[in-house]
């Protein structure tokens, strides 16, 4: 890794989870194209969010990331980028009032397209097809066509990312993220929900700390009126993360400007792999899924790669176990960091080590196994002396029946009411915010 990186340098080495598009030409072409569009996002952006990340990596904020399993282009729609948008805004202030703690809010949005799979192939009543990847990838149809990798796709991901990017950044700044809208933020089912009261409780509470401040003359500052709100997803297709690198004009640094986050999953975190090569040469800040096939001395040795300069802003660890094995594998990891004086950003993803296949069929998660994992994480590193310092979740603002579970629960039988998702089980808002109650609860008592 001591080789001089350039953007495209990822590509003399191995490479996981690629699709094999038919015709090189056309994809080349379409590269090309890809690479003289606008960025979607700029380097001073991605410099901010990477000086929030310091403040998490040294106990002062909290890192709240979450949005869609996967994008997919038949439900782009302005109603559910507002609606996650929502709860996200929902969950900040709840973990921010009630455990007096900045939340730095990170979507998995306008960019979350590919998805790595466990199989190349997928087979269905004997038919054997290649495996869904992704809308930027090939279609979700089981049949022959659906599933050929088009490379034009990746066009479509750029021209939805930038209409999404518009959106949230109208949202974040143009006053529906206004602290006076608190009450209005509720959506129409989590108002009838369990949850109604104990939000609306906090929300008065806001109100009453805004009037007092209205009248103190105190009530003008701009932070009660918007919000930073960024965007990330898994760098997995490199060809497209190559296409919008670019070179700060004020720093000569690079940056990939697809999205002010990228972080490498567990499927492709090889060390000598295309992935962490073309990760270890980009300035924003970057994650990296950590699951329970890691060992200590591989994590410290990835760590030096990405974040070299041991910057406490650069490299977000995203431990991914399941609910049973935090314990038996989380604790070694912390460990080896601590000992060696890395700075890194802990966060969970209560949801990928937490998947199961109901009794229906459906794949689905439970409630009780995420909020779980979330418990012992925050455990974990508090009987470590280190901090948990985030939250990664797949979710969605829309009503959706895919998780079992919750304070309204949904079973089993349940699921297929309203089961959306495009690839894994998402969350929906009410089962979102009662996440957001019991972490802001737990942040409380640690930060005491």
């Amino acid at each position: 890794m001591s080789q001089p990186w350039s953007p495209d340098s990822w590509r003399a080495l191995p490479i996981q989870q690629q699709p094999a598009y038919p015709d090189a030409a056309h994809l080349l072409q379409v590269e090309q194209t890809l690479a003289s569009y606008p960025p979607l996002v700029f380097a001073g952006e991605a410099r901010e969010l990477r000086r929030q990340f310091a403040e998490v990596t040294q106990g002062r904020a909290f890192l709240l990331q979450g949005g869609d399993c996967a994008e997919s282009f038949a439900e782009f729609s302005a109603a559910k980028i507002r609606d996650t948008f929502k709860v996200l805004l929902q969950m900040a202030i709840v973990m921010t009032f009630a455990a007096g703690c900045p939340v730095v809010k990170v979507g998995r949005m306008a960019g979350q397209f590919a998805k790595p799979r466990s199989a190349n192939d997928e087979t269905i009543g004997g038919v054997t097809l290649p495996a869904y990847r992704g809308d930027i990838v090939n279609g979700i149809g089981f049949d022959e066509k659906s599933r050929v990798p088009d490379a034009e796709r990746l066009l479509q991901s750029y021209h939805q990312s930038t209409a999404t990017l518009n959106l949230l950044r109208a949202f974040a700044q143009g006053g529906f993220a206004d602290l006076h809208q608190v009450h209005k933020w509720n959506l129409d089912f989590i108002a009838n929900s369990a949850l109604a009261e104990k939000y609306s409780h906090l929300a008065d509470r806001i109100d009453e700390t805004l009037a007092f401040m209205r009248a103190c003359g105190m009530d003008s500052s701009p932070q009660l009126r918007e919000t930073s709100f960024f965007t990330a997803h898994e760098a997995l297709l490199l060809n497209y993360e190559e296409a919008f690198v670019r070179r700060d004009s004020l720093t000569n640094d690079y940056y990939d400007c697809s999205a002010h986050m990228l972080w490498i999953g567990d499927r492709t975190r090889q060390l000598d792999g295309a992935h962490v090569e073309f990760l270890r040469g980009v300035n924003n800040p970057i994650g990296v899924k950590v699951g329970p096939s890691m060992n200590p001395d591989d994590l410290i040795r990835l760590i030096d790669v990405l974040n070299p300069e041991n910057d406490p802003g650069r490299l977000n660890l995203i431990a991914r176990m399941g609910a049973n094995k935090v314990g038996d594998h989380l604790p070694a990891l912390i460990r080896a960091v601590q000992r060696e004086g890395k700075q890194v950003l802990w966060s969970s993803d209560p949801m990928h080590g937490n998947t199961i296949k109901a009794s229906s069929g459906y794949k689905t998660r439970d409630f009780a196994q995420i909020l779980g994992e979330v418990k012992q994480f925050f455990q974990v590193h508090q009987a470590e002396g280190s901090y948990a310092g985030g939250i990664h979740i797949e979710m969605t603002g829309q009503n959706v029946t895919e998780c079992i579970g919750g304070a309204r629960p949904i079973t089993e039988d349940g699921l297929s009411d309203r089961y959306h998702t495009h690839c894994d089980p998402r969350m929906n808002a009410d089962q979102s915010l009662e996440l957001a109650f019991l972490i802001a609860e737990t942040l409380k008592q640690v930060r005491r």
